[in-house]
């Protein structure tokens, strides 16, 4: 959010003012709206060539329309006017891409800032052709065959065009970590993350930075101020976050790889969402200096990319130098739990099922049945201790910024940023103590094979889905995601799966550290033809 100019008023009691106007607008709360608007026969309200005066009657006008649009903001302008008034500028924009402008002038009353004047504008939604390319999927992104940072011209990876997620230190660049006000303070970084370097020296070239969700606290693709990218392999549907904008980039053919970072599945699921090969290493495998941490006991740094072969080229570029005579080690089957298919919804374990027979064909491996002895329950244990320990870590990362500029967030992502405010030690031990008895159940399974279970829980959502649409495929997917994170082991989301046209994939975890093993079944397979 933009800084106010002049003196005298209290910026952020009127940038709370604002944060909550906004939720009650999205929540259709009445009696907060009415709160808001400043009592009498002077307030106004503008929208489409007409003026609605007086608070009785901008109070009506919201009875009647019954809720507007989902919509987020991306920025909003403060200008002091004096010393108990301002005017704010307010930029939306709905999550089909169409944008507005909300004008207020505020007056701070002896019980807080109220309205006393609006004017509201709007915008149509982008062309589907612009979409991919906006600011929903890329902050920054120079012209054409442009690069923003070129590589060495030579190596396994030249001519390669790489979207880096905007959590990545890249020399001369701010990172914005999908939050304007985090961009707003964000220093020029003086040199680039390891990771990315890597890429570069290989022969890769940077074509821009893309956007995630805010400060990688999500899974579904949804930026409350920069917007939601679009799906190409799904155009009414989420793209899956928070590595959202390499994905878009990736999927719509904007680049070649999609480099980001994996906590709780931020590789898999957009992989899983859009159609892509997606690629979370062994926790510790590949360097997380100069990347902006979320929790950094499950952070990883991993790929997207629409090409197999090209994914496993480049995850051997960040992969620690192979230790010679070391060669892939193939797995002695392939490991089919039912109690896992059952976590996701009948229609997707069916296609992931039949992923994972076309998987035991081309590569000739037996299927065997696992189930690791686990109630109903369990999954749901297993997935809250997670959620403590990575909230209490997120909180660890980011909690200061959160406290020091409130409304920075959308309340949905704040509120996950909270849960781990004030964790009393207890809680987060007995999550710890879950979520290693987790870890080595998996790693006892996956003594006899490589484990083969949904991506995600369901396809993706559509973008006009409710927040509790959302939340339940978060929730859903996290049961299968986390396991993976929780054992810090590599994962590869292979897209083979469809239900109806939407994509969704199927993922195969392997031993911690055997990262190049697993991506050796990407030279042994070809995805399978779709009749």
């Amino acid at each position: 959010m933009s800084a106010a100019h002049g003196s005298g008023i209290p910026e952020q009691t009127l940038l709370a003012a604002v944060a909550r106007y906004e939720r009650a607008l999205r929540e259709d709360d009445l009696a907060v709206l009415d709160e808001m608007f400043a009592d009498g026969s002077s307030t106004l309200r503008a929208e489409g060539g007409a003026a609605l005066v007086g608070h009785a009657d901008v109070s009506a006008h919201r009875a009647r329309r019954g809720g507007a649009p989902a919509r987020w903001q991306r920025r909003v302008h403060v200008r002091a006017l004096g010393e108990a008034d301002a005017l704010t500028v307010s930029e939306a924009e709905r999550l089909d891409g169409a944008g507005g402008l909300q004008t207020q002038l505020w007056h701070r009353f002896a019980d807080g800032w109220k309205v006393t004047a609006a004017h509201v504008s709007s915008a149509p939604a982008p062309s589907r052709a612009a979409h991919g390319t906006d600011r929903a999927a890329w902050r920054v992104r120079p012209g054409e065959g442009d690069p923003l940072l070129p590589g060495s011209g030579a190596g396994p990876l030249r001519g390669a065009r790489i979207a880096v997620k905007d959590l990545f230190a890249l020399a001369g660049q701010r990172i914005g970590a999908g939050v304007p006000a985090w961009l707003e303070q964000a220093p020029l970084e003086t040199s680039t993350a390891p990771a990315v370097q890597a890429l570069l020296d290989a022969g890769s070239e940077v074509t821009g930075i893309a956007q995630t969700d805010e400060l990688a606290f999500s899974l579904m693709g949804v930026n409350a101020h920069w917007g939601t990218p679009r799906n190409p392999a799904a155009p009414a549907h989420l793209p899956g976050g928070s590595t959202s904008g390499p994905a878009a980039a990736v999927a719509a053919g904007g680049a070649d790889l999609g480099l980001g970072t994996d906590t709780a599945g931020s590789l898999r699921v957009p992989g899983s969402f859009c159609g892509l090969y997606a690629w979370r290493p062994s926790h510790g495998a590949v360097d997380t200096s100069g990347v902006l941490p979320l929790a950094p006991s499950f952070d990883t740094v991993g790929l997207l990319a629409a090409d197999p072969a090209l994914l496993a080229v480049a995850a051997d570029v960040l992969l620690p130098p192979r230790p010679a005579p070391a060669q892939a080690v193939r797995p002695a089957a392939l490991l089919r739990s039912a109690a896992l298919l059952s976590l996701a919804t009948p229609r997707t374990a069916l296609a992931v099922d039949a992923a994972l027979t076309a998987l035991a064909v081309q590569t000739g491996l037996p299927v065997r049945e696992v189930d690791p002895d686990f109630s109903p329950e369990e999954p749901q244990r297993w997935t809250a201790a997670f959620r403590t320990l990575q909230a209490a870590e997120a909180w660890a990362s980011h909690g200061e910024f959160i406290d020091a500029h409130p409304g920075a967030l959308s309340p949905a992502v704040e509120r996950r940023f909270r849960h781990g405010q004030g964790l009393a030690p207890e809680a987060v031990q007995a999550a710890r103590a879950v979520v290693e008895g987790t870890r080595g159940r998996l790693e006892a399974v996956l003594g006899d094979g490589w484990l083969c279970l949904p991506s995600t829980a369901a396809p993706a959502p559509r973008v006009d889905a409710s927040a509790e649409e959302f939340e339940a495929a978060r929730t859903g997917t996290l049961r299968l995601t986390t396991l993976a994170s929780q054992a810090g082991v590599p994962a590869l989301n292979l897209p083979w799966g469809r239900v109806g046209e939407l994509p969704v994939g199927l993922c195969v975890l392997a031993p911690r550290r055997s990262d190049r093993s697993l991506l050796a079944l990407l030279a042994e397979v070809a995805p399978p033809r779709r009749a």
